[in-house]
């Protein structure tokens, strides 16, 4: 499987196991478990999810070398592709960054009060980075996507102001872990430590399969689009 893209016909648990990542993927398009032995196809049809979009995202979202060419983007229903974006956001927003920065503080109010405003500091910081990134889409790039496919032409904005712009929101949390290694004093409880790691490096390789689908479906698919109405 791990050189093989998805398809269609391949049942539905065997794409979850494959990368069970993807369970992230069900719940952002409210696809319940239970789906026994029936092809991601059937899976898709009983759920009212377009086949080629599902497929299209567990491709990208799995195998960094897939490369969606414009042809497919263009050929593929992607009504879902900003319900699935905003799901996302609100994954992050409300429940991983929350929950980490729960545990972080629990962490720094028990070790030095310099190292621990540091980090408290370092996180709300970044989580502001990320509220930022994510209103600039919500508020200007999902609505001009919107606006091309009704032929409302924006004069003053392109694609090209986001592409040039658009930054990788996972590399900062992997300052945060390093500053988790070298820093926090030997007296923090190893598990506290390990379970903050691991729920850091669990969002930030989510985040990057996030960066993914932007860049290799969402901005190209808004080109596709721009062209469409010079």
């Amino acid at each position: 499987m791990s050189n093989l893209f998805f398809s269609g016909k391949i049942k539905m648990a065997d794409v979850i196991k494959a990368n069970h990542n993807l369970i992230l993927t069900l719940s952002r398009l409210s696809i319940p478990f239970g789906f026994g032995e029936k092809s991601v196809e059937e899976v898709c049809k009983a759920n009212g999810i377009p086949v080629d979009f599902f497929i299209l995202i567990c491709n990208v979202y799995t195998f960094d070398d897939f490369q969606p060419t414009n042809d497919v983007i263009e050929n593929t229903n992607l009504e879902y592709l900003i319900p699935y974006l905003l799901e996302s956001h609100k994954y992050y927003m409300v429940d991983r960054l929350p929950h980490i920065e729960h545990h972080l503080h629990t962490i720094a109010n028990n070790i030095d009060e310099k190292y621990g405003n540091i980090l408290k500091k370092f996180y709300a910081d970044y989580k502001q980075e990320v509220r930022n990134h994510f209103d600039l889409e919500e508020h200007v790039v999902f609505p001009y996507l919107i606006n091309l496919k009704n032929n409302k032409i924006e004069e003053s904005y392109s694609i090209n102001n986001y592409k040039n712009n658009h930054g990788d929101l996972e590399e900062q949390l992997t300052d945060l872990t390093q500053i988790v290694y070298k820093y926090l004093p030997s007296n923090v409880l190893s598990y506290d430590i390990t379970e903050l790691v691991f729920d850091i490096l669990q969002l930030s390789s989510d985040l990057y399969k996030h960066t993914l689908i932007e860049e290799k479906i969402l901005i190209p698919y808004i080109e596709i689009w721009e062209r469409r109405n010079k």
